[in-house]
């Protein structure tokens, strides 16, 4: 089989490490794209010659357009965009500067959005591709996240387009909505709060990276061919309404 490449943003740490060490077992020639330097090139090293790392900040138009200039220069193809990249700026929205509203937007809203817009350039050219985009669980609506909740819903609404605009050129565009997941912004949480959110699970459980890899997996695999404009949760029944 014709060796496939995938550009992962957030590629560094937590999710976005368990995404590439998923792909590299799969064989494909992966890009990843952080910020995180010193991360990023330890994990592209130890990933071995199918690991690689571009510095890129996802919310600046240049640097997006000299990023896919760069991996189409050296790998001609780009298959799969996973769009994972994010951050938070939590606080109520009578509390919360604007500048933390803006840059949660910029990151996670307009940085996918720019992603996207050179993949369907390219991807279209070729017929062919999978742009899958880490959402949230907390789209439904988080307290204290009025930007990421907002930010996270956008992404959904523009996958659910992408995929009407992108489906004739053999383009799939799926969102993975991950609940509570082990990452190290999690492990940071005290232990008592740790324990009150796994309680709200109906599976009385976290999930890890690896269970948010698998999803992204299934989802660009060439075998899955009729799956595109959905948002798969991966959060252990929470957006069903499960809660204490």
């Amino acid at each position: 089989m014709t060796t496939r490449t995938v550009i992962i943003t957030g590629a560094a740490k937590g999710i976005g490490k368990a995404i590439a060490e998923k792909f590299i077992a799969e064989d494909y020639i992966t890009v990843l794209v952080d910020v995180d330097d010193e991360a990023g090139k330890a994990l592209a090293h130890a990933l071995g010659s199918n690991g690689h790392y571009v510095s890129c900040d996802i919310s600046d138009p240049t640097a997006v357009k000299e990023l896919f200039s760069t991996v189409i220069e050296h790998f001609q193809k780009i298959d799969v965009l996973v769009n994972n990249a994010g951050i938070i700026r939590d606080n109520v929205i009578w509390k919360m500067p604007e500048e933390d509203f803006d840059k949660v937007i910029d990151i996670n809203l307009k940085g996918t959005w720019l992603m996207c817009q050179q993949a369907a350039i390219h991807m279209r050219e070729h017929k062919t591709g999978r742009i899958v985009n880490i959402a949230s669980r907390a789209w439904l609506g988080n307290r204290g996240q009025s930007n990421y909740s907002a930010s996270k819903a956008g992404v959904i609404g523009m996958t659910r387009v992408l995929a009407l605009e992108l489906g004739k050129s053999g383009v799939l565009v799926n969102a993975v909505a991950p609940g509570l997941i082990d990452t190290p912004l999690t492990q940071k949480l005290p232990d008592d709060v740790q324990e009150k959110l796994i309680m709200a699970q109906p599976t009385r459980s976290m999930g890890q990276p690896e269970d948010i890899a698998n999803t992204v997996s299934f989802l660009s695999n060439p075998n899955t061919q009729f799956i595109t404009g959905q948002t798969i949760y991966v959060d252990g029944g929470k957006s069903i309404g499960a809660g204490i």
